[in-house]
């Protein structure tokens, strides 16, 4: 808990759109909830429908997950609220902030749309953050400065060049032992001026019964990268049943 540091009080209870639902429902009796989640929906007519009834005025409280905040306009919309709002802050992705920040402008932006005023209240326990200071300032060009000048210090894309290696299988210890093996052979990146971050879990740990560990490398421009990564897999023999994923300058490391 980020107020009184301890482990042993937090539930393990998340804050998803049906339960938000139930909680809304039970604060504010009577009132009409829509849900937007693509999960909960038939399809895309019916999210249609659901859309067009909010235009229409049929909803008192809108609760969805992050679509609602791309392009959908709610012209009777006046306050938003963001539940968890630096939950997607966390979890070694460099555009962390870049994509927490985009979304919170697009979600903020939803309240007030026409001529009614709009307020938007935004949940976290990182309130000093660079993404969350900006969004209260509305300093948009001084939250990309502060961006660009720490990606520039960690040589990280748009200054250098990076790569997410994902080693999967079905058994999570043959997994480890290839990636582990990877990771043994990264001299023969470091030769060529590439660095080698890990084996770590993978943010997803498992997809489909299949185990994940993730590697990071990181390289200056200028460097044949591909060819390197090329030469460092062939050095080790990956069984059949492993599966390695190079993903050079990835749009997300997950």
């Amino acid at each position: 808990c980020p107020n009184c540091q301890r482990g042993d009080r937090i539930a393990a209870c998340g804050p998803g759109v049906e339960r938000l639902a139930e909680e809304a429902a039970n604060l504010f009796k009577g009132a009409r909830i829509e849900i937007l989640s693509s999960d909960l929906t038939s399809g895309p007519a019916e999210l249609k429908e659901r859309f067009a009834a909010i235009a229409r005025g049929e909803a008192d409280i809108i609760i969805g997950t992050q679509m609602v905040a791309k392009g959908h306009n709610f012209p009777l919309l006046t306050l938003v609220g963001v539940i968890d709002a630096d939950m997607g802050l966390h979890g070694g992705d460099l555009r962390a902030a870049e994509r927490t920040f985009q979304l919170m402008r697009q979600v903020a932006g939803r309240a007030g749309r026409a001529d009614l005023p709009g307020t938007a209240m935004i949940q976290t326990a990182s309130a000093d953050h660079p993404v969350m200071r900006a969004i209260l300032s509305g300093d948009e060009e001084a939250f990309w400065r502060a961006e660009a000048e720490a990606r520039f210090r960690a040589g990280v894309p748009p200054y250098g060049r990076m790569a997410g290696v994902i080693v999967s299988g079905p058994d999570e210890a043959k997994v480890w032992a290839i990636a582990n093996a990877l990771g043994r052979a990264s001299g023969i990146l470091e030769q060529a001026g590439v660095e080698v971050f890990g084996p770590a879990p993978a943010p997803i740990a498992r997809i489909r019964g299949r185990a994940r560990v993730r590697l990071l490398i990181k390289a200056p421009k200028g460097i044949a990268l591909q060819q390197a990564l090329a030469k460092w897999r062939a050095s080790v023999k990956i069984p059949s049943a492993i599966r390695v994923v190079i993903d050079i300058d990835p749009q997300s490391f997950l």
